[in-house]
């Protein structure tokens, strides 16, 4: 008896769980009904939106023109209106996030590019710093994109002209003979390294080269190499003469015929 006693106690909690779970339901469910009612209101048509400002024209009330196509009193005042200012019940354009760039920007960088087009954008992100415009590289590609115009990345040659090229074929025909030896004596300054074995010991320069940074780079490093070496051979670039060889000649090296 007690087991069936118990039996029907837990008969009796479930159907009473199941009876307020129901209640929960019914309940959730009209709270959520008002909110369906307030879903965004369908567009007018174009025809509709033109029926309104022709029955304005002829006289008609706006509560009575709501009445008679079943449209609230508020949007027929909207679209009397919109039609009073801009002579049009066409959709007008949505206002977005506004241009970053003023139009007199726009003409100013597209301006700068048609003039030369080498312009990289970092020069234009400064022009327009410079005018009180601060924009980032992406919103220059995408400025010069809506105006047609396309950007492209120089190809990454040596800055060679056809000077250095008969000069450095000069002094390749002068030493294509000199023996192996006398090349393992020589210690190369130039960016491009190829050997068969790894290039050696590196020194790699971080930030922009320039003559000062150059010949800071000779005082910490050459000199110990040099020790070992004998001869040091670096180009005719600009930050590699003028005041670097006359450091070179305070530490005595001898300054043969440079690369052009």
């Amino acid at each position: 008896m007690e087991f069936e006693h118990g039996i029907y106690q837990m008969t009796e909690f479930y159907q009473f769980f199941s009876l307020m779970y129901k209640r929960h339901l019914s309940t959730t469910s009209n709270s959520q009904t008002p909110n369906s009612t307030m879903a965004k209101t369908k567009e007018l048509s174009k025809d509709t939106r033109n029926k309104i400002v022709d029955l304005h024209q002829a006289g008609k009330t706006e509560p009575a023109i709501g009445k008679q196509l079943g449209v609230k009193k508020s949007t027929v005042g909207a679209i009397i209106r919109k039609w009073k200012t801009y002579k049009t019940t066409d959709n007008l354009p949505r206002s977005g996030d506004p241009r970053k760039i003023s139009p007199r920007g726009v003409k100013m960088i597209t301006r700068t590019v048609s003039k030369n087009p080498r312009t990289t954008r970092g020069d234009l992100v400064n022009d327009l710093q410079r005018a009180g415009t601060k924009v980032t590289k992406a919103t220059i590609s995408n400025t010069l994109r809506r105006q047609g115009l396309k950007s492209y990345s120089a190809r990454r040659v040596p800055l060679l002209k056809p000077v250095h090229v008969r000069a450095r074929l000069k002094f390749a025909r002068e030493h294509l003979d000199d023996p192996e030896e006398d090349w393992e004596n020589v210690i190369w300054s130039d960016e491009t390294k190829i050997e068969l074995f790894g290039p050696g010991r590196l020194i790699r320069a971080k930030e922009r080269m320039n003559g000062a940074m150059y010949r800071e780079i000779l005082s910490k490093n050459l000199l110990p190499s040099a020790r070992a070496l004998k001869i040091f051979q670096h180009d005719n670039d600009p930050k590699h003469t003028a005041r670097a060889k006359e450091w070179l000649r305070k530490k005595h090296f001898w300054l043969g015929p440079g690369v052009a």
